[in-house]
C-alpha cells in the first residue's frame, strides 16, 4: 500500500510538468504529431469519462482538453502502469464482456503525446469516437433509497460499522431483477453495499430489529442480521453496475423487502452522513432464475483458520469444493467476482472437471482493494457433478504493504478471517443459473 502511495505522489508532481508543457508555445502554430482532439480524446471520451466526470467516483475530471492538460502526468504515468482504466484481471485467463484495458498502440499514443509537447490540436476536427463495449445498466425500472441520511458511529479507533436499512419492495405483483447498480450517497465511508431479498414471510423480522434500535436501520455484522442470505447485488470500489446475462434473472416477489447492508468505514473521512440508494432493471419473465453465489471456506467463519502472521510476504489459502452439491445439481457460471480486503497481493478462481481439465475463472495477479469489480464471462462455464471449484489467495502483511493510518503505515499483526476492514476475506463470488 505505502508503495502505491509513492507512485501517486511522484504521478502528482508530474502533473504539474504536464500542464506547463500543454500551455506553452504559440497557441496558433499548427499541431504536428500527436494531438489531444485527433488521438487522446477519442480514447478518454470512450475509456475514461465513466468515472472521470462531474459527480463521478473519479477524484477529478477528464472532460476537457484544459483538464487532460493540467493532469498529463497523473494520466500518463497511471496510463502506461495499466493502473488506468482499471481493468485488473489476467487477460490469459478467461474472456470477458466490458474489457476496459487499452491497447498497446492506445497507450503508445499517450506517451507520444507527451512527447510530442501535449498539443491540443484542432477542436473542430476531433477524431472519429471509439466504439467500445461497456457493461452499465441498460435502463432504470425501480430505484430504492435509504428513508434517510445516517451517519455512521464510529471512530478512528473503530473505524468499522455494518448497519442494515430495511427498504420495502415496491412493485406489485413478481418481477425479475434483471440489471444491478448501486450509487453510494458517500463514497469516501462506503466501504460496500450488499443488497440482500428478505421474501414476504421474513419482513416483519426485520422491521422488528429495525424497530428494536434507536435511529435508522439496525446493526448487522457479518450478514443481514436475520434469514436471509439471498443477494440481489453487490457494490464495491470499482464497480459500475451492469445487466444480468441475457435470459436470467433473480426472482422477487411482492410483499418483499431489500436489506441494504451497509459497510462504513471512517479512516479517510470520519463520520459523514450517507443516504445510498439502488437500481434494478426488472423483467416480468426470465428464461432461467438465476442466483448470486458467494462462497468462501465454512470452516473460516469465526475461527481463526485463515491466519495470516504478521511479517509473511506471501501467506497463501484456498479451498475446493463439488460446488454442485451446494446448488443440488449441475449449472452454468455467468460471472465471476473475488474478493479480499487490504494485504491481498494475488488471488484466482478456477474451476476443474472430474477428468482433471482446469479452467480459469478469474485471475488478478496485483490485487488493489480499491478496484473491485465482477468478470462477465464471455462463454458461461458448465459445471457439473464432481468438478471442482478453486478459489486461492495470497496476502502480504509486512510493514511494505500495511495501510496508511494516522500518516504511518499500520503495525503488523496477526490477521485471520473477518468483516472488519482490518481483518481479511478469501471470498468468490458467482452469478449461477441451473442447466
Amino acid at each position: 500500500m505505502r508503495s502505491r502511495l509513492f507512485v501517486l505522489l511522484g504521478s502528482i508532481a508530474l502533473a504539474a510538468c504536464g500542464g506547463d508543457d500543454a500551455t506553452s508555445g504559440d497557441p496558433d502554430a499548427p499541431a504536428t504529431g500527436v494531438t489531444y482532439y485527433q488521438d487522446l480524446k477519442p480514447i478518454i471520451d470512450a475509456k475514461c469519462l465513466g468515472c472521470h466526470v462531474a459527480g463521478g467516483i473519479a477524484p477529478f475530471e477528464l472532460d476537457t482538453v484544459d483538464k487532460v492538460s493540467e493532469m498529463a502526468g497523473v494520466v500518463i504515468e497511471n496510463v502506461v502502469a495499466k493502473t488506468m482504466p482499471p481493468w485488473p484481471v489476467n487477460a490469459d485467463c478467461n474472456q470477458y464482456f466490458g474489457d476496459r484495458s487499452l491497447t498497446a498502440e492506445q497507450i503508445a499514443l499517450f506517451q507520444a503525446w507527451q512527447r510530442d509537447g501535449f498539443q491540443a490540436g484542432d477542436p473542430a476536427h476531433p477524431g472519429a469516437p471509439l466504439q467500445v463495449e461497456t457493461l452499465r445498466l441498460s435502463r432504470v425500472d425501480q430505484t430504492l433509497r435509504m428513508a434517510a441520511p445516517y451517519t455512521p458511529q464510529t471512530t478512528t479507533e473503530n473505524p468499522d460499522e455494518y448497519r442494515c436499512f430495511v427498504i420495502p419492495w415496491t412493485a406489485a405483483t413478481t418481477k425479475y431483477v434483471t440489471g444491478f447498480a448501486a450509487q453510494p450517497g458517500n463514497p469516501k465511508v462506503v466501504h460496500h453495499v450488499i443488497a440482500f431479498y428478505a421474501k414476504p414471510n421474513e419482513v416483519a423480522a426485520y422491521q422488528q430489529l429495525d424497530a428494536d434500535e434507536p435511529g435508522p436501520g439496525y446493526r448487522c455484522f457479518g450478514g443481514s442480521g436475520g434469514p436471509s442470505r439471498t443477494w440481489l447485488g453487490a457494490w464495491a470500489p470499482g464497480s459500475l453496475g451492469s445487466d444480468m446475462p441475457a435470459g436470467t434473472g433473480l426472482q422477487v416477489e411482492p410483499g418483499s423487502a431489500v436489506i441494504l447492508q451497509m459497510h462504513y468505514n471512517v479512516l479517510q473521512a470520519g463520520p459523514e452522513p450517507d443516504q445510498t440508494a439502488i437500481q434494478f432493471k426488472l423483467d416480468d419473465t426470465v428464461t432461467k432464475v438465476a442466483t448470486i453465489q458467494p462462497w468462501a471456506n465454512p470452516q473460516w467463519l469465526g475461527s481463526q483458520l485463515m491466519h495470516i502472521p504478521p511479517n509473511a510476504a506471501d501467506t497463501m489459502h484456498s479451498f475446493e469444493f463439488d460446488a454442485t452439491l451446494a446448488t443440488g445439481g449441475p449449472f452454468q457460471i455467468y460471472s465471476a467476482g473475488l474478493h479480499m480486503h487490504q494485504l491481498g497481493t494475488r488471488i484466482k478462481a478456477t474451476a476443474t472437471t472430474a477428468g482433471g481439465v482446469e479452467q480459469c475463472l478469474a485471475q488478478i495477479d496485483d490485487w488493489n482493494f480499491h478496484w473491485q469489480g465482477t468478470y462477465a464471462l464471455r462463454a458461461p462455464l458448465t459445471f457439473n457433478r464432481g468438478d471442482k471449484l478453486k478459489v486461492e489467495c495470497h496476502w502480504d502483511n509486512t510493514i511494505a504493504n500495511q495501510p496508511i493510518v494516522g500518516g504511518q503505515p499500520r503495525t503488523p499483526t496477526d490477521v485471520y478471517w473477518g468483516e472488519g476492514t482490518g481483518d481479511e476475506m478469501c471470498l468468490g463470488v458467482f452469478y449461477i443459473a441451473p442447466l
